[in-house]
């Protein structure tokens, strides 16, 4: 479902089970970091690397461990923007090179209701208030936890930019029912990309397999060259192969 979401710079992997063993072909320093998990912990955290190993292949890099930070996001090598997701029924990863991306979130969750009181603290008066109108175009789904995935989304393209905390109440989500989309209106000052600051982040989503997602692309700033009018993403040549080929890790 992520791959319907991001443009084609991006390399996807998704998988809606587990089909490795929990610790199967993970690096020591990864298989130390799980080793006293329980088995749900486990099985995503194998899983969704196995998936990153593969879509670093595909992105011509060779295989790397992918250890947690103290935040629990992942640390991608060096040269590689990425996101990962896993929730009940889906893990999922995107990378892409800073050549064509600044930055990259996804994120995948069940389509059910949100527990009690958790709407109220994962979103802004704003945004509730939209929720009556989206679900009289599509009342089946649960959009409460679209604005959840969405704003999990949001953090994941903030975080590695920024290195600091944003809270649920410091980004407003809009969405369109219709087309797919959404946007999120940072309500602190943005992260600086390529000099200047981005105030919006840019987001699609779908729905589908019980499930809801969200992926937000920020591409990378086009810098102009040495010839007179034209423009180029930045680390990225003309005839450049641009299709070769972020909830915390």
């Amino acid at each position: 479902m992520i791959e319907r979401l991001l443009p084609a710079p991006v390399v996807t992997e998704a998988a809606y089970d587990d089909a490795v063993q929990p610790g199967e072909g993970l690096f020591p320093e990864e298989a130390e970091r799980i080793a006293r998990a329980v088995d749900k912990r486990r099985r995503e955290f194998t899983t969704v690397r196995h998936l990153a190993r593969r879509a670093l292949t595909r992105l011509g890099r060779p295989p790397a461990p992918i250890l947690p930070n103290q935040r629990g996001a992942p640390q991608w090598p060096e040269g590689v923007i990425g996101s990962m997701t896993h929730c009940v029924g889906y893990r999922g990863v995107a990378l892409a090179s800073p050549g064509t991306t600044a930055g990259l979130g996804i994120d995948a969750e069940p389509d059910g209701p949100l527990p009690d009181g958790v709407l109220e603290v994962v979103t802004l008066d704003s945004e509730r208030a939209q929720l009556a109108g989206l679900s009289a175009v599509r009342p089946e789904l649960h959009w409460e936890r679209l604005f959840f995935s969405a704003k999990e989304s949001v953090f994941k393209v903030w975080y590695p930019l920024t290195e600091r905390e944003l809270d649920f109440s410091e980004a407003e989500i809009v969405v369109d029912p219709h087309h797919g989309t959404f946007t999120a209106r940072l309500l602190v000052p943005g992260p600086v990309v390529g000099g200047e600051e981005v105030p919006v982040f840019p987001g699609r989503w779908g729905a589908g397999n019980g499930l809801v997602v969200t992926a937000i692309h920020l591409p990378a700033p086009v810098v102009p060259t040495a010839g007179a009018g034209e423009v180029r993403a930045a680390g990225v040549p003309f005839g450049g192969d641009t299709d070769a080929g972020a909830v915390p890790g």
